[in-house]
C-alpha cells in the first residue's frame, strides 16, 4: 500500500512538472510578465529549456520504436538473432548498437521493451552504453566538431566499442541476467481494449503512455542539470583541469553535470580543446552519453536502484581506467 502511494505521489509531481512546462512554453509569453527575474534564474530558465527541447523529439522516436517493439516483435524473434552463449552474444550487441539512430534518452524505453521481450540483461546493457556513442550520427557530429583531430573522432568510436563490450561483460558476471527491472502493478498500464486487433493504435496508446512515464523525468532531471550549470563554479573545473590524472575525471563530472545530448556534445566538447588534453576530452564525449543526470533519473525509472547505482560505478571506473590507457599508449 505504501509503495503505491509513493509511486502515485511520484507521478502526481512528475505529471505536474510536465502540464506546467508545457503551459509555459505554449501558453505564457515572457515579454509580458511585469517581473524579473534574477540573472542566475534565467539562465536556468534557458538551460532548461534547451535540454528539454533538444531532448524531446529523441524520446518521442525512443517512445516509437519501443511501441514498435512491444507489438510487432516476439520474443521468439529476439531469441533467435541473439547468440545463446552468454559472452559470444556481447559482439553482435556491440554491432547492433552501432546502427540505432538514438541518443541516451531515447535508448532507455528501447532496452527496457527488449529487456521484457527476454533480451538478457548484460546485452541490453551493451545497447544501453554504446547506441547513444556509436550510432551514424554521432560520428558525424564529433567529425565534424574534431575534424582537424581524427585522435578524438577515432578514439571516441574505438573506445566507446570495447567500454560497451566491457561493461556488458562486467554486468553479466555481477548480475547473472537476474531481472533488474523495477517492479510495475499489474494494473498501473492501461488496457486499451478497443484498440485490441488493430495494431498500429496499439503502438501509439503505447507510445504516449511511454512517453509521459518517461517525460516526468527528464524534466525532473533536465531541471537539476541546468541548476548544476548555473551555480557551479567552472573556474574550479579549470584549475584542475591542468593536472593529467585529475582532468580526465574533472571531464567525466562535467559531462555528467550538463547531460547533453550526444549528438550535440561534441561541439561543447570541441570548446575545450585549448583547455583539456584529448584524454579528458574523450572521458568527456564517452561518459556523458553513458550516464548524465537527467539519465540516471530515468534509469530509476525503469530500473532497481542498487542495479542503477552498481551500473554507475561500473561506467565510471571503466571509462576511467580506459581513457587513462588510452593516454599512455596512443597519445
Amino acid at each position: 500500500m505504501r509503495t503505491s502511494f509513493q509511486k502515485l505521489r511520484q507521478d502526481v509531481i512528475g505529471y505536474s512538472l510536465l502540464l506546467l512546462f508545457l503551459y509555459c512554453f505554449f501558453v505564457i509569453d515572457p515579454r509580458k510578465l511585469s517581473f524579473a527575474l534574477p540573472g542566475d534564474w534565467m539562465n536556468v530558465n534557458s538551460i532548461f529549456l534547451s535540454i528539454v527541447l533538444e531532448a524531446i523529439p529523441f524520446i518521442l522516436l525512443g517512445v516509437f520504436v519501443s511501441s514498435f517493439i512491444q507489438i510487432f516483435v516476439s520474443e521468439r524473434t529476439i531469441q533467435r538473432f541473439i547468440p545463446k552463449h552468454p559472452i559470444a552474444a556481447l559482439l553482435p550487441a556491440a554491432l547492433m548498437s552501432a546502427i540505432l539512430p538514438v541518443c541516451e534518452c531515447a535508448i532507455i524505453p528501447v532496452v527496457r521493451r527488449l529487456l521484457k521481450k527476454g533480451m538478457p540483461l548484460h546485452v541490453g546493457v551493451v545497447l544501453l552504453v554504446g547506441a547513444p556513442i556509436l550510432n551514424p550520427i554521432v560520428f558525424a557530429s564529433t567529425y565534424y566538431a574534431f575534424g582537424s583531430q581524427k585522435m578524438v573522432v577515432y578514439g571516441r568510436m574505438g573506445l566507446a566499442f570495447v567500454l560497451c563490450i566491457t561493461i556488458g561483460f562486467l554486468v553479466y558476471l555481477l548480475f547473472r541476467n537476474r531481472n533488474q527491472l523495477r517492479e510495475e502493478e499489474a494494473t498501473s498500464h492501461v488496457h486499451h481494449g478497443h484498440a485490441e486487433g488493430n495494431r498500429f493504435k496499439q503502438m501509439l496508446f503505447h507510445a504516449s503512455d511511454e512517453f509521459f512515464d518517461m517525460g516526468k523525468y527528464l524534466i525532473m532531471g533536465a531541471f537539476v542539470a541546468s541548476l548544476f550549470q548555473t551555480f557551479l563554479d567552472r573556474n574550479v573545473l579549470m584549475e584542475l583541469g591542468s593536472n593529467e590524472h585529475l582532468s580526465p575525471l574533472v571531464m567525466m563530472a562535467f559531462a555528467y553535470v550538463l547531460s547533453l545530448c550526444s549528438e550535440a556534445d561534441a561541439f561543447v566538447a570541441a570548446s575545450f580543446t585549448n583547455t583539456f588534453s584529448t584524454g579528458s576530452l574523450l572521458a568527456f564525449l564517452v561518459y556523458g552519453p553513458m550516464i548524465d543526470v537527467k539519465n540516471t533519473l530515468m534509469m530509476l525509472s525503469a530500473f532497481k536502484a542498487k542495479f542503477t547505482v552498481a551500473f554507475i560505478v561500473i561506467v565510471t571506473v571503466c571509462v576511467y581506467a580506459a581513457v587513462w590507457l588510452f593516454q599512455q599508449w596512443f597519445i
